[in-house]
């Protein structure tokens, strides 16, 4: 049997239960597929869907007693082993042979995956000596070695680095260092990109088709983004609620999709080609039902896309010359040394009622802008004008009664949001700080805007951990919602959902919008997110603004390179 129809891994009726309130529940069930050497299995599907834990129960990573695998094999073959291994059935110990040496896991988030007081290359060097009988010396020659081929620039400074001292993408590289160490046969990659900007996104994927060529590897790709799966995929899976309802090579499954499930992720993404008035959802599809025909081949756009109707207005913000420095270096008496502009010179306005769209890479300074007009963040120097009133300059106290105003939606809801306090609490908290309400008096307040943004009246004594990821981005949406602010600074809010759950989540933010007036600054690395919401979009670069036009003028003709490298790399399904 060849290479190609022999496969590297091969899993069989896999079936995964969770222990929930003292009894074992079903959460994946009859879960089948075949890795292959050189080949990319994609496995698509919402958050809770069974992704990765079907690929974590591979390498018993899941918590006992808390999971356990009921059913299944997972055959792994080797041309050094006598016959097949079924992987589920080792013991703790025999695992640890195969685990890191022949399968290799690269973690969604790298921060929380690498060691915040170890150097970067004594994490990689550790990796190896574990699984290798090596020196030191030749630990650290491999890992530099490893660093040169995922393209880490300054291999060196790389090693001595800790892993806050590097970016995002750079620290996904590490990992990836990491998975390739010991030259395994199978890398399962689980949603590697989910939070990169579209450049850096391309640059990972990129490089793993790179290793993938260089060594041969099986990969398993897990992520909830189609487009993402289009350019790497040669095989998908699509999950959903712990099955696996379609499959096949990806041009079948992508082009010519069978299953409703798969058709509304598809559907679900924004299209680049227009601008529908609504985003459909995967329940549409499922419930056979598409309320909103137009949106689906993107022909329906905003009547007002080529207008600009909000320009002649008084500007609602208005920034002027705008620095936010940081200290790189100091000396001893805590002087610096050397500064780093991360906004640098920024001018820009916001109209009353539009959303203006503030879209670069990692690292450009989108989020710091942000923060500094909120006075979250000091600046350095220049001027914030707010209704025509300048606030750079106000107090603590005159600021917090501007507050009321002016609200942020951040990036992470789990982080922003208190895991001790119910949800209901935590909305109706800024009722309580600025017009001095209590619980009793902010209830029906609190439980009518729940119910706009999604949420239930029966959920308002529960736990954020209760939630999953979109339903707490709405928790937040409505927090920031509940003083009726005039502008609302939307920073990366969407970037870590999945494809459905972003889609009702812009959805009510455009609901929202059109019924209370809000404006909006929507911050985000993904430019199809940004070109959807957006009547104006601001492209910034190393703290410049390099480019601000009109959405859809935008996408037509990007005038600056940057803008055109970003348009550029954006995932898509041909």
């Amino acid at each position: 049997m060849s290479d190609l129809q022999q496969p590297l891994l091969s899993l069989q009726g896999l079936s995964v239960d969770f222990l929930r309130n003292g009894e074992y529940c079903n959460v994946v069930r009859d879960v089948s597929f075949n890795v292959f050497r050189g080949r990319t299995l994609g496995i698509v599907g919402e958050s809770g869907s069974g992704k990765s834990v079907s690929c974590m129960s591979l390498m018993h990573l899941l918590p006992t007693p808390q999971a356990r695998v009921s059913a299944g094999k997972a055959l792994y073959y080797a041309s050094d082993l006598p016959e097949p291994v079924d992987l589920l059935a080792l013991s703790e110990t025999e695992i640890r042979k195969y685990r890191g040496g022949r399968i290799s896991m690269i973690f969604q988030e790298p921060m929380t995956s690498l060691n915040p007081v170890q150097r970067c290359g004594q994490q990689v060097v550790e990796m190896l000596r574990q699984h290798k009988r090596i020196s030191v010396s030749e630990a650290r020659r491999q890992t530099l070695r490893l660093f040169e081929d995922v393209q880490l620039p300054y291999p060196q400074k790389i090693f001595r680095s800790y892993p806050h001292q590097i970016s995002g993408g750079q620290k996904q590289r590490v990992m990836i260092a990491m998975a390739l160490a010991c030259h395994p046969d199978i890398l399962i990659a689980d949603e590697p990109t989910t939070a990169l900007d579209v450049i850096v996104q391309r640059t990972i994927l990129d490089l793993l088709k790179q290793v993938q060529q260089k060594y041969q590897l099986g990969i398993i790709f897990i992520t909830h983004d189609l487009g993402v799966i289009a350019q790497l995929a040669d095989d998908v899976a699509v999950m959903y609620k712990g099955k696996i309802i379609e499959s096949g090579s990806a041009n079948q499954v992508l082009q010519q999709p069978q299953h409703p499930y798969t058709k509304g992720l598809l559907a679900c993404r924004p299209p680049l080609d227009g601008r529908p008035l609504r985003l459909p959802t995967v329940s549409d599809f499922l419930e056979e039902e598409v309320a909103h025909k137009d949106g689906l081949g993107g022909a329906s756009v905003w009547d007002n896309c080529d207008a600009d109707p909000v320009t002649d207005q008084r500007p609602l913000l208005s920034v002027r010359n705008l620095y936010v420095d940081y200290a790189v270096r100091r000396n001893v008496f805590g002087k610096p040394l050397q500064v780093l502009h991360a906004v640098d010179g920024v001018s820009f306005d916001i109209y009353r009622g539009e959303t203006l769209g503030l879209v670069g890479g990692s690292g450009c300074g989108k989020t710091t802008l942000g923060r500094s007009l909120l006075k979250l963040i000091n600046r350095s120097s220049g001027s914030v004008f707010f209704d025509g009133r300048r606030i750079d300059t106000l107090s603590i106290s005159e600021m917090r009664s501007l507050r009321t105003r002016m609200q942020i939606i951040f990036q992470d809801p789990y982080s922003s949001l208190n895991p001790h306090t119910p949800i209901g609490e935590a909305i109706a908290e800024p009722l309580r700080v600025h017009q001095g309400l209590n619980l009793q008096q902010s209830y029906d307040r609190v439980v009518s805007l729940m119910e706009q943004v999604g949420l239930t009246a029966d959920q308002y004594g529960r736990y954020p951990h209760e939630f999953s990821g979109g339903q707490r981005q709405r928790v937040c949406i409505a927090r920031a919602l509940i003083l009726e602010p005039e502008l609302v600074v939307c920073d990366e809010s969407v970037s870590a959902l999945d494809v459905s759950v972003q889609a009702q989540v812009l959805n009510l933010l455009n609901d929202l919008k059109r019924q209370h007036g809000f404006t909006y600054l929507f911050i985000t690395h993904d430019l199809a997110v940004v070109k959807f919401l957006a009547d104006r979009i601001m492209v910034m670069q190393n703290g410049h603004i390099v480019e601000c036009e009109q959405s859809d003028k935008l996408y037509a003709d990007p005038q600056h390179p940057y803008t055109r490298q970003l348009i550029g790399a954006i995932p898509r399904i041909q």
